[in-house]
């Protein structure tokens, strides 16, 4: 059973909330003022007999003051308050943050798994479990609900929101949300509830996780250079997929707040301005009980709801560890309406008659589990002494019934390859090289750190871990790179250029900061690096403002040499030599045209030019070609820089040449503005590339391949 709060803070709010105040107390207890002060001020505790005189005064029954675990009913009924209009005139089109999202519950996933990720509770070693639950209502159950969401008082809001905002996206958005509940008589409720997480703790107005998230935008908290989060954008998902903009919040403490740690409740809405009854309103609305310290009692702050209400606002928790469950109330995801056409997934009631949107909600279903499989499955991977930090699932219902029975999401299954990979090296089973079919792997890599403030040098190397090991059919797209760093979130995907045809298939994963091990010199150096170099979408590092600010605009050239680094590190693991002859040679130059020593033109003694010896190229996921090439370096004083040409080789006529959209230096040379500059001394050169497929005139699979290298600037 919960503990109670203090009787004297308890006592004090619920006069607050009842407004009455401490000397009509001690009137109606026939006691002095100074008795009951000295109660609120917990000096002293009433005797039994008056408990129960005190619940008579409040209008509450004796248990509610003996046990202190919810607030009484009496005096200001949990109701909508809405933000008014700004004095100045000023508007709001809707909530600019939630724009920087789309609605699609992959993106919800991988931004809620990621902040519960970060609000995980690490003194007990135990993963932070997120549960996502689709509820479909129908008929009396949504008749139910929107009594328990008081929806009479939000309808003139959405009717204001319909008739002034039609030309505003987040006007149609509502509308549409709107329309769909009563024109098709259902409603979509995504509940996402985390478990062994710090839930929204603090105050309602002061700083603190709960004013974070409830009441305030683009504020994050999270300060460890772990933390996957940075922008505050995050929670932003929330209403973004939610048609109606509405979510409620309930939220089991992992630190008391007043006295109380289970089922505090809130909502929030968000609607662009609007004018109901002749009352300008600024946009958001909070669902709570009346603040009695606020002017006229109007703003509202959330609530020590009872078992009751939270199941009539289909809140209940599974369980009381700590954590928080969001409802998207009208939630909808565009890219499960547009996938929802497979008629293998319908669904029928009883007599045989299509249940409308039952395509929708599985489609949602199987692809929050893929999202989940796909950004997730390191955090959900454990070995030898690391534990996994997530634990993930998905269940779909209808009116309170099964219509998918919960998935507990396996990282085995959606990413066989990778989570054996880094089971090998959490287990210390890694190789050297592969020789053998399910082997991993292992190389470190460098990452160059730069000293902070703009100054000149290196503040250290960080050990990045690569694995490599033989792709599986599950894994997806092969020959890709997975990079993540300390919450174990997958940041980066990148396929690996200038593979030779007929390389075995294979999945690599980068492990950089604490990802690499705590041990790993200036592990949280790079964590905080690569922190500021991820994008609000933390799907990249690169070039970012904060990057600039805290070290210098050219601080991410140390990402891009660490992706050379990585590629160089697998094309070395994977790419066995080839002999003279070899059938891949042979399948190469069925495809690949090198001009030879003997077509070149004759040229003075000592005037050697760089020749192309070898040339790789495979057609990449996008279909363009991708292109590793080695030039051969003569024994001369000055190098000429030579530029490379892509065309096509035609029967007759002009070749069309293609565009380069990526230009890289491997090895012995630089590139600038698509010029090679050879190193002084080298013997061999190694640079790749790929094509921009928007230049190329057929179809990439029906081409053949020219590779030129032309002195100066290629004209």
């Amino acid at each position: 059973m919960e503990a109670g709060e203090e009787f004297g803070p308890w006592l004090a709010r619920q006069l607050a909330i009842s407004n009455m105040s401490q000397t009509e107390l001690a009137r109606e207890l026939k006691m002095t003022r100074a008795a009951v002060s000295a109660w609120v001020t917990r000096r002293s505790v009433p005797r039994p007999s008056v408990m129960a005189q005190i619940a008579e005064a409040l209008g509450t029954d004796l248990g509610t003051v003996h046990t202190r675990t919810a607030d009484t009913q009496a005096g200001l009924p949990v109701t909508w308050y809405h933000r008014p209009g700004y004095r100045d005139g000023g508007r709001d089109g809707g909530n600019a943050a939630a724009f920087a999202f789309d609605a699609d519950v992959q993106v919800l996933a991988r931004e809620t798994c990621q902040n519960s990720l970060d609000e995980r509770l690490v003194h007990n070693g135990r993963p932070v479990r997120v549960r996502y639950t689709i509820h479909e209502l129908t008929g009396g159950k949504l008749e139910d609900f929107r009594a328990a969401l008081l929806w009479d008082e939000l309808q003139p809001h959405y009717s204001a929101v319909s008739e002034s905002s039609a030309d505003q996206k987040v006007g149609r958005v509502v509308d549409a949300g709107v329309r769909d509940m009563f024109e098709k008589g259902r409603l979509i409720l995504l509940r996402v509830d985390d478990y062994n997480a710090s839930g929204l703790t603090g105050d309602d107005y002061d700083d603190g996780k709960f004013a974070a998230v409830v009441r305030r935008q683009l504020e994050s908290l999270k300060s460890g250079s772990g933390a996957g989060g940075s922008y505050g954008l995050g929670k932003a998902t929330l209403w973004a997929t939610s048609a109606l903009g509405l979510v409620l919040i309930n939220s089991t403490l992992s630190v008391p707040h007043e006295g109380r740690t289970e089922r505090r409740v809130i909502g929030r809405l968000e609607l662009p301005w609007r004018s109901v009854g002749g009352t300008a309103y600024a946009g958001p609305a909070w669902l709570g009980r009346p603040d009695p310290e606020t002017p006229n009692a109007e703003v509202v702050r959330s609530w020590w709801a009872d078992e009751e209400t939270v199941e009539r606002l289909h809140l209940t928790r599974g369980s009381d560890e700590p954590g928080t469950s969001f409802l998207i109330v009208g939630a909808h995801d565009v890219a499960s309406l547009d996938q929802g056409k497979d008629p293998s997934t319908d669904d029928e009631d009883e007599d045989g008659s299509e249940v409308d949107g039952a395509r929708d909600i599985r489609t949602m279903h199987k692809r929050l589990v893929e999202a989940l499989s796909r950004d997730f499955w390191a955090a959900m991977t454990g070995g030898g002494p690391r534990l996994p930090l997530l634990e993930t699932s998905v269940r779909t219902l209808r009116n309170g019934e099964v219509v998918v029975e919960e998935e507990q999401v396996d990282p085995l299954v959606g990413q066989p390859s990778r989570t054996r990979a880094l089971r090998a090296f959490y287990e210390g089973t890694t190789v050297d090289r592969l020789t053998e079919s399910g082997q991993v792997a292992l190389r470190t890599v460098p990452l160059k750190l730069p000293l902070s403030g703009g100054r000149r040098g290196t503040l250290g190397a960080h050990q990045a871990v690569l694995l490599v090991t033989e792709a599986e059919d599950k894994d997806g797209s092969p020959n890709q790179v997975h990079s993540l760093r300390g919450n174990r979130m997958t940041i980066k995907k990148s396929t690996v250029t200038g593979l030779p045809l007929g390389v075995t298939s294979f999945q690599a994963v980068l492990l950089v900061g604490h990802a690499a091990g705590d041990s790993a010199p200036f592990a949280g150096e790079a964590e905080e690096f690569l922190r500021a170099a991820e994008p609000p979408e933390h799907d990249r590092w690169g070039q970012t403002e904060e990057l600039t600010l805290r070290w210098s605009h050219s601080a991410h050239h140390r990402i891009s040499r660490l992706a050379t680094e990585v590629n160089a590190a697998v094309r070395e693991l994977v790419v066995r030599p080839k002999r003279p002859g070899s059938h891949e040679s042979a399948k190469l130059r069925k495809k690949l045209t090198v001009p030879r020593k003997a077509a070149a033109p004759k040229r003075a003694a000592g005037s050697g030019l760089p020749e192309l010896s070898e040339l790789d190229a495979t057609i990449g996921e996008n279909r363009e070609w991708r292109i590793t090439a080695e030039v051969k370096l003569p024994r001369v004083d000055e190098l000429p820089a030579m530029t490379p040409m892509v065309l096509l080789d035609v029967r007759s006529g002009g070749r069309p040449r293609l565009d380069w959209a990526e230009l890289v230096a491997v090895e012995g040379c630089q590139v600038q503005d698509g010029v090679l500059h050879f190193t002084p001394g080298a013997r061999r050169a190694v640079f790749s590339g790929a094509t921009d497929p928007t230049s190329h005139p057929v179809r990439t699979e029906l081409t053949r391949l020219v590779l030129e290298l032309r002195a100066g600037s290629g004209e």
